[in-house]
């Protein structure tokens, strides 16, 4: 059974899941349908890129950890972009992440989840003109969805967004829904939190 989450709430996602292997991340979101002049400029379509930060202590070390359009598969084989949508149209997930939490290496403590806006500040475009963004995990096994976490904060003026973070605890694999809008141009500036 899906647990609904809340930001700032987190979820064992082991606990009462045994012998989890591999998680589907999934990210959505919806474009506001914007009111158009007849000489108005049709809006460009919003590209929204999801992608992970694998850690080590907390930190982000190397540049390979970035798991993003650009670079689809962690150098470890654990995590992997499904590929890269360009509008968010259409139902359900707009992009996944396969993370293989069997197989993470033990140095790697976190997966920090993550949306950006393609060229957000070159196209005036922020998470004020996104609606229903949601992140879910699924148990990649039976394609069961564990957890889910839906934005419903008002993010205007945002161009980045943390979405989630799967970390290692005690042992055990856990889901932390964060929610936090940042400022940052792109990918790069919003790693560099990380360093």
């Amino acid at each position: 059974m899906s647990v609904s989450l809340q930001k700032g709430q987190k979820v064992s996602l082991s606990k009462d899941n045994a012998g989890l292997s591999k998680v589907v991340v999934g990210l959505g979101w919806d474009e506001v349908k914007r009111k158009t002049g007849f000489f108005a400029p049709k809006p460009q379509p919003i590209d929204c890129d999801a992608s992970a930060f694998a850690l080590i202590n907390g930190k982000l070390v190397y540049k390979e950890d970035i798991v993003y359009f650009g670079n689809l598969r962690h150098p470890t084989g654990t995590i992997e972009h499904m590929g890269d949508n360009l509008t968010g149209a259409g139902e359900g997930d707009d992009e996944q992440i396969i993370v293989d939490l069997s197989r993470i290496p033990d140095e790697y403590d976190k997966i920090v989840l993550v949306v950006t806006i393609y060229q957000a500040v070159e196209r005036s475009q922020h998470f004020g003109l996104i609606e229903n963004a949601f992140i879910r995990l699924v148990n990649a096994a039976n394609n069961t969805e564990l957890c889910k976490y839906s934005l419903t904060d008002d993010y205007s003026g945002m161009t980045a967004m943390i979405f989630g973070e799967i970390y290692r605890y005690n042992g055990e694999w856990k889901f932390n829904a964060i929610g936090q809008g940042t400022n940052d141009p792109g990918l790069g500036e919003l790693a560099r939190r990380y360093m």
